[in-house]
C-alpha cells in the first residue's frame, strides 16, 4: 500500500476524527545532505589542477556562491512546503485549520449535519479538486496533493462523514 501525506489521527473519544494533510517531500534529510556533499565535491574537482595559484582565489568565491545558492533554494523549499491542514469532526462541528509557512493560520468551521464535500474534477484549479461546503462559504482540502490522492482523500472524507 502507498503511503498517502495525510493521516487519520486516533482520538481518546469515538465522536471525534482527526485528519492530517500536509505536502509531499520529496528530499528527506539524508538526500538534503547527500545532495550538498556531491555537489561540494564534483565543484572542487575543477580546482584541484590550480591549487597553489592564484586562479584558485579567483574561482573559490563562485564555487562557493553556487553551493550556498544551492543550500538556500533547498531551504527554501522545504520552508515554503511547511503546510498542515487539520479537520476535526465532531458529532456535532467540522473545524478546518491551515497552517501555512508565513502568516496567520486559516480556519473554517460549520455545523457537521450541513457539510458536504465535493469534487470537482474539471472545474477546479487542478484536477480533482477537492472542497468542503458549509455555512455558506467553501474551502479548498488537500490542493497540494497530487490527482490520485485528492481522489483517495475524497472518497475518505465521504466516508467519515457519512459515518456520523
Amino acid at each position: 500500500m502507498v503511503s498517502m501525506p495525510y493521516d487519520w489521527i486516533p482520538s481518546s473519544s469515538d465522536t471525534t476524527k482527526e485528519l492530517h494533510l500536509w505536502p509531499h517531500q520529496s528530499l528527506p534529510p539524508k538526500g538534503y545532505f547527500r545532495i550538498l556533499l556531491a555537489t561540494a565535491v564534483l565543484i572542487s574537482l575543477p580546482l584541484l589542477p590550480v591549487l597553489g595559484t592564484v586562479v584558485l582565489w579567483g574561482l573559490l568565491p563562485f564555487l562557493l556562491l553556487a553551493l550556498f545558492g544551492l543550500k538556500w533554494a533547498l531551504d527554501r523549499n522545504r520552508r515554503d512546503h511547511q503546510i498542515l491542514e487539520i479537520l476535526t469532526l465532531t458529532s456535532d462541528s467540522a473545524q478546518l485549520l491551515r497552517y501555512n509557512p508565513r502568516g496567520k493560520p486559516q480556519s473554517w468551521q460549520c455545523n457537521r449535519y450541513w457539510v458536504t464535500v465535493q469534487l470537482h474534477k474539471t472545474d477546479g484549479p487542478v484536477p480533482n479538486y477537492v472542497t468542503l461546503r458549509g455555512d455558506g462559504r467553501e474551502v479548498e482540502i488537500g490542493a497540494f496533493l497530487s490527482e490520485d490522492e485528492r481522489s483517495t482523500l475524497y472518497d475518505d472524507l465521504l466516508s467519515s462523514l457519512r459515518a456520523a
